[in-house]
């Protein structure tokens, strides 16, 4: 599942750093924090190399 938007993608990177231990869960806010609790390493690596180009910095919910 590629990530939607950059922020989805940045989010998803920095779950990822935390989940593998890099950084501290602690430092995590908004969607990442959710992120990192409810998605598996593999899930979170998909949607954190999902390329930037041409995405939209935000997607609003509907």
């Amino acid at each position: 599942m590629p990530a939607k938007s950059k922020a989805q993608q940045k989010a998803a990177g920095a779950a990822l750093a935390a989940k593998r231990g890099e950084t501290s869960k602690s430092e995590l806010k908004g969607a990442s924090r959710e992120m990192v609790e409810t998605m598996s390493e593999e899930e979170l690596e998909d949607l954190a190399s999902t390329s930037r180009k041409n995405k939209p910095e935000k997607v609003e919910r509907s």
